[in-house]
Formats: structure tokens, C-alpha cells, sequence
């Protein structure tokens, strides 16, 4: 084939979308996150983002924050808009599998394309600095008494912490149907929320809250992990006698109706990301622990992780 013949081949598939992604320059990427600035979708996409381009893996990342209804608006919006596209991305994890579960929106998971899990991590309850509470027992006590008086700060709902609050509140006798929880569109609203002392408790991951816990800003009371989050002293909710033990994950999706092709093109891209010292700088700064997991496992993965939080939140009294 003539040269000139075969950039014009090149170009005829490119504007088609149908060029591989390994075979383009760098890709241009869309991300999807589908939540306030802020939070843990948010950091963990835009540390994704870099990763990509320190990586090579593309030359530019855009970002779109959506949030609202545990990542549901993000999911639509993505859905409808990225159809076919092979250089779109969005963030998810399983405080969206918990807002479909309880919110039931028209759009959900089955729509768009699984690629891979990317992290796992434990959530963290804290108190504001000068609260009165001082310890989880507190807040139990608290909790007991006058289960509307404890404000449960946290994302939106279905979301792990107030999974979480639930548990808690069955674990030590009260109704969960009682928690006066308090959900925010995105991790920075909670933080605020927190801050400003408009909740008595919040919950999030560790990442979120542990520049404000070394700060003195939070108390933090209690971790959801089996055991202690390494060089972090905090104590266990199992440790102070609750039995509850609820981890967090975050993934991402590829856009619906992209090839077999495209999606493995996607998830040789996320795979390549992760190999990034950037990337590896992120997962130790936020205390995430690296769960790359793809193809059909992780999308096995999703499906069993739904059966398991649906069990989890109708035993809480949740659905």
C-alpha cells in the first residue's frame, strides 16, 4: 500500500472511531465522576487521570463531576452520552451499587461496560475536634438514649458508611429504621459538615479525613476494617465489641456499546496507569490498598459484591 494511501486508511478510521487506542497517539480520555468534587470518587479519579498520562497511556484526561443520588445522576449522564465511545471512563465503586439497591433508578450498571477494579479501602468514623463525644461508646450511648439525636453524617444514601450506621445501630440494639442519617452529594459537603459541626458523626473513607485527623480538625472513633489500618491508631469497631466489619472498593467503567476490542484496549490502559510511580504514590498517600482486578472476574466480582451488600442492607433493615 502507497503512503499516502495508508494515512488515508489511518485517518478513515480514526474519524470513524474504530482505530485502536493502542494504535492512536495517546488517547484523549473522558472521566466521569460521578460525584461532587472532593470525595473519594473524586481523588480517585483524578490520581487515575495523571497516572494515565505519566504513563503515556494519554496524552490529555478531562473530568466531568456529577453528582447526586450515590453516583446514580453521574450513571445516567454517562450512559446516554457516551455511547460507543472508546475514550470514556467513569468512576463507580460500592457506594453505587448501594444507591441502586435503595434508590432503584431507571439507569444502572447493566448499561454501561466493566472494566477494572482499581482499589479497596475501610471507612473511618470521626467527631468534630471539640465534640463532646469523645469516644464510639459515647456515640452509642448517645445512640441509645435518643437514636434522632446522633446526626450520621456521610455520602449519599445506600453509601458504605450509612451501610455501616445501620449496622452499628442493629448491632447494639437499636432500630436501624431510627438513624437520622444525613447524606451529601459529594465527600466535600460531608467534610464541611463535619467541620462545621452540623452532624455529631461522619463517616468516609480513611483517605478522605486523614489530613484533618492529623490536623487535630477530627476525632476519629473507630475504622470498619478486620483489623488496624497499618501505621494508623485507630481502633477497630470488632476491637470496642460492635461486630461489624464493612469494606469500600473503587472501579472503573467503560462507556456502553464499545467493542470487545475498545474494552480491552480500556483496560490495557488502566493496567498500564497502574504500573505509574504517580499512581503508586496515590495508593500509599491515601492508605488504599491496590485491587487491580478485570475482565470477566471483576465483572463477576460486581454482580456477587451486589447480592452480598443487598443481604448485608436488608439485615440492617435498609431494604
Amino acid at each position: 500500500m502507497r503512503r499516502d494511501a495508508f494515512l488515508k486508511s489511518i485517518l478513515a478510521l480514526a474519524a470513524a472511531g474504530t482505530l485502536p487506542l493502542s494504535v492512536q497517539a495517546a488517547a484523549n480520555l473522558k472521566m466521569m465522576i460521578p460525584a461532587n468534587p472532593g470525595g473519594g470518587w473524586d481523588t480517585t479519579g483524578r490520581a487515575l487521570g495523571k497516572a494515565l498520562q505519566d504513563a503515556g497511556a494519554a496524552a490529555t484526561v478531562t473530568y466531568d463531576n456529577k453528582g447526586g443520588a450515590a453516583g446514580a445522576i453521574g450513571l445516567a449522564q454517562f450512559s446516554n452520552s457516551s455511547k460507543g465511545d472508546p475514550n470514556a471512563l467513569m468512576v463507580m465503586g460500592a457506594v453505587m451499587l448501594g444507591g441502586i439497591i435503595t434508590g432503584k433508578p431507571p439507569v444502572d450498571l447493566s448499561k454501561v461496560t466493566p472494566i477494572a477494579r482499581l482499589t479497596s479501602e475501610y471507612n473511618v468514623f470521626v467527631v468534630p475536634a471539640d465534640s463532646p463525644l469523645k469516644t464510639m461508646k459515647d456515640v452509642i450511648e448517645q445512640l441509645k438514649k435518643d437514636p434522632g439525636s446522633v446526626k450520621w453524617g456521610g455520602g449519599s444514601r445506600g453509601s458504605t458508611e450509612h451501610i455501616a450506621a445501620a449496622m452499628i445501630a442493629r448491632d447494639v440494639g437499636v432500630d436501624p429504621g431510627k438513624i437520622n442519617y444525613v447524606a451529601f452529594r459529594g465527600g466535600g459537603e460531608a467534610t464541611a459538615a463535619i467541620l462545621g459541626g452540623n452532624v455529631t458523626i461522619g463517616g468516609s473513607g480513611y483517605s478522605e479525613f486523614s489530613e484533618y485527623i492529623k490536623a487535630g480538625k477530627m476525632r476519629p472513633l473507630s475504622l470498619t476494617s478486620p483489623t488496624r489500618l497499618k501505621g494508623v491508631d485507630i481502633p477497630t469497631l470488632k476491637e470496642l465489641g460492635i461486630n461489624v466489619t464493612l469494606g469500600n472498593w473503587r472501579g472503573v467503567y467503560g462507556a456502553a456499546g464499545i467493542t470487545p476490542a475498545q474494552r480491552k484496549e480500556l483496560t490495557d490502559l488502566i493496567a498500564k496507569a497502574t504500573k505509574a510511580k504517580s499512581w503508586q504514590e496515590a495508593l500509599e498517600k491515601n492508605n488504599w490498598t491496590p485491587a487491580l482486578m478485570t475482565g470477566p472476574e471483576f465483572e463477576k466480582f460486581v454482580d456477587d459484591e451486589f447480592a452480598s451488600l443487598r443481604a448485608i442492607m436488608v439485615k440492617a433493615g435498609m431494604v
